[in-house]
């Protein structure tokens, strides 16, 4: 199975996407046994809002393909990094699409390039960073926690993307990037990125770009101070992903005529006079006052309808998710003594100011 290469046919061991609704997404490993809560092997039958969909079933059935079940029907999709981000367990909090694709753009990733990322996690971004620097590119990631490292590593095999991909158990922060040659980007999705920055500028060639996603303004602050401090970093910027979905919609639009209609009004003079027969002044004035204060038969009548599809603004919009950093290097990658040196004249500058 691999999610850069495609399939006709669903196969044993395949991860696919069951496509129910739009926010009804799942992903499901064709296996015949899986453990239940207990820990037994049983039967890989999987609870839908439609019935139950005995998984070994899609044998055979190809990619985009309708499924009946028991009281509706679903679609088989084969799987994408995009669908994936939307459908894996998460582990950690991860990174959604609209984030993970300003980050490619802003590191300028293509076919070839060589990535380090720090902070695996639920490997979200690591499969579309797989996928971009395809066929001749490698991603090094790592996690300081062993299981988040080892189940990512089993899933890059499961995902037939070993290959290009190459897993570390590793605290970046302390001990740096334990890579022997030079990449062309570096991402870090770490609580403090700023003590990271040392270790990029062994790790990262010159006009390579680094990018940080940090939640909170602090962080960004002290990660923009420490790529200053260095003097090797232009061009730092900070942007925030706000997506806004528009939904194009069929509406109607009623025009009215609000002209009085004449032949239901019924004057004051008409009043007084079918009120004059035996009743004294005090009543017919009575009278002519109440007719006053009634207006007149002013409902509206619809005349024409107009259809025409228009953009709907939703009634809210998702919030903050985090603050993307980006620099480039203009500096030739440092060795320990030099960064040394660099960051004695920092400390020596922030005492002076």
């Amino acid at each position: 199975m691999s999610f850069i290469g495609k399939k006709e046919l669903v196969e044993k061991n395949d991860t696919v996407i069951l496509f129910l609704s739009v926010n009804t997404i799942y992903a499901l490993e064709v296996v015949d046994k899986i453990p239940n809560k207990h820990g037994n092997m049983v039967e890989n039958k999987f609870q839908t809002i439609y019935g139950v969909l005995t998984v070994m079933d899609l044998v055979g059935k190809r990619y985009g393909s309708r499924i009946t079940l028991p009281k509706g029907w679903c679609y088989l999709l084969h799987p994408t990094c995009e669908l994936w981000t939307k459908t894996v367990n998460h582990r950690t909090q991860i990174i959604y699409t609209p984030d993970i694709s300003l980050i490619i753009f802003g590191l300028d990733l293509k076919p070839g390039c060589k990535v380090i990322e720090a902070g695996t996690g639920t490997g979200s971004l690591s499969h579309s960073l797989i996928r971009t620097v395809f066929p001749t590119g490698h991603l090094f990631t790592f996690d300081f926690h062993q299981i988040r490292a080892d189940l990512a590593r089993e899933e890059f095999q499961k995902h037939g993307l070993s290959e290009w991909v190459t897993v570390g158990h590793r605290d970046v922060i302390t001990d740096g990037f334990d890579v022997d040659v030079l990449v062309d980007a570096v991402f870090l999705d770490l609580p403090c990125p700023w003590e990271v920055v040392p270790h990029v500028r062994r790790s990262l060639r010159r006009c390579g770009k680094i990018c940080t996603f940090s939640p909170c303004i602090e962080q960004v602050q002290k990660t923009c101070e420490a790529l200053k401090g260095t003097k090797a970093f232009e061009n730092i910027r900070t942007q925030e992903v706000l997506q806004r979905p528009l939904s194009v919609q069929l509406r109607t639009l009623i025009s009215f005529d609000l002209t009085p209609q004449t032949e239901d009004v019924c004057t004051v003079e008409d009043v007084v006079e079918d009120s004059m027969e035996g009743e004294d002044e005090a009543k017919i004035g009575t009278k002519r006052k109440l007719q006053e204060k009634k207006p007149h038969n002013l409902k509206p009548v619809k005349r024409d309808q107009c259809r025409f599809r228009s953009i709907i603004p939703p009634a809210t919009m998702p919030g903050h998710t985090g603050y993307l950093t980006f620099a480039t290097m203009i500096v030739p990658p440092a060795s320990d003594s030099s960064i040394k040196v660099d960051q004695v004249e920092h400390e020596q500058d922030a005492l002076a100011s």
